[in-house]
């Protein structure tokens, strides 16, 4: 672990993923950061630093020695976009790059070079531009994972933050659609992953799991919808049946107070907004978005790309650095596993 860096990707060039990681990094000494090596274009991140007014000095390097260079120099493993790239001024150009940043993250990780995968945001809008064909970062990573395992894998997006952890089941798909995608199959696996990765990797000895409803009222036997009664509690009953200590479900009206948090270690929740409205209302800038049930460490910053913060020098670090201090504290568990 101690030679092993964390592999930061650039994320979109165009937003604030450059400022947040120039400022990581002039913290690194004073918070005591694993250091980490940067996969992006050099000039873009040179140039950035300059418009911030910030006077680094940036190592072109590969990953294996990017540790030794890290208390003097930003290592960098470059991915070159062949065009400049304003901030705040998101392009095609730039998407191949992108893309490649997060593929070179992922194979270094998995080949034990690097320690964990910390992304920046991206920009999807962009991406499917370029024919990305994947609805975000989650589903992409999962996909490269399955590609070079040859196993099914099913990615479990959790926002962890210092009040709560929270996990949706169903993730990028409009609202309309959750009722039909909501299975009890999604439910079962989403928990199981979750308590397999709580255990194995937060080092909790037996995960409390606490499954919201989808309907108001966890939609009062019924009378308020019959999902609850009739998918989310025989999928819960049956995740019990595993040995898993879950319970619900639950009105989400009433799961996120202080007393109910004190009584589970992650909210199970039935669609997007239902986890990450309570997750970064109470603690978004340092809540870290972190991909379970992938065979490699992934965490992230849990706010976008903020294009129009992009060099103008007030963006916030936090939730980067939050999420560079969970990788390394995860893979330092993982590494003691081994």
């Amino acid at each position: 672990m101690v030679e092993r860096p964390l592999a930061l990707t650039q994320g979109d060039p165009a937003g604030i993923g450059p400022d947040i990681a120039i400022s990581a990094w002039l913290k690194r000494k004073d918070l005591g950061l694993h250091p980490f090596v940067y996969i992006g274009d050099p000039e873009a991140l040179a140039a950035r630093a300059r418009l911030l007014g910030e006077e680094i000095q940036i190592r072109e390097t590969d990953a294996q020695d990017a540790w030794k260079h890290f208390d003097q120099a930003l290592p960098i493993l470059p991915v070159a976009i062949g065009s400049v790239i304003a901030p705040g001024r998101p392009h095609i150009v730039a998407a191949r790059s992108i893309i490649s940043s997060i593929e070179n993250a992922v194979s270094l990780t998995m080949q034990g070079i690097t320690a964990a995968v910390v992304t920046n945001p991206i920009a999807k809008s962009v991406l499917y531009e370029a024919g990305f064909k994947f609805p975000g970062h989650t589903e992409f990573l999962a996909d490269l994972a399955q590609r070079a395992t040859g196993k099914d894998c099913r990615p479990v997006m959790m926002l962890a933050g210092p009040k709560l952890r929270a996990i949706p089941v169903t993730i990028h798909i409009p609202l309309a659609d959750v009722p039909r995608r909501l299975t009890a199959d999604a439910i079962i696996e989403t928990c199981s992953i979750a308590y397999h990765d709580l255990r194995y990797r937060f080092n909790i000895a037996s995960p409390r799991i606490a499954v919201a409803g989808l309907n108001p009222h966890a939609g009062e036997d019924g009378a308020m919808g019959t999902e609850d009664r009739d998918v989310i509690a025989p999928a819960i009953e049956q995740v019990r049946a595993r040995g898993i200590n879950a319970f619900g479900p639950l009105p989400a009206d009433t799961m996120f107070h202080d007393d109910a948090r004190s009584r589970y270690d992650v909210a199970v929740c039935m669609y997007h907004d239902q986890a990450l409205i309570p997750a970064k209302a109470l603690g978004f800038d340092d809540s870290v978005n972190v991909t379970l049930g992938l065979p490699f460490i992934r965490t992230s910053p849990d706010h976008g790309t903020a294009f129009s913060l992009a060099g103008t020098g007030i963006a916030r670090d936090t939730s980067l650095i939050a999420a560079l201090r969970l990788a390394s504290r995860l893979a330092a568990h993982e590494a003691q596993q081994n």
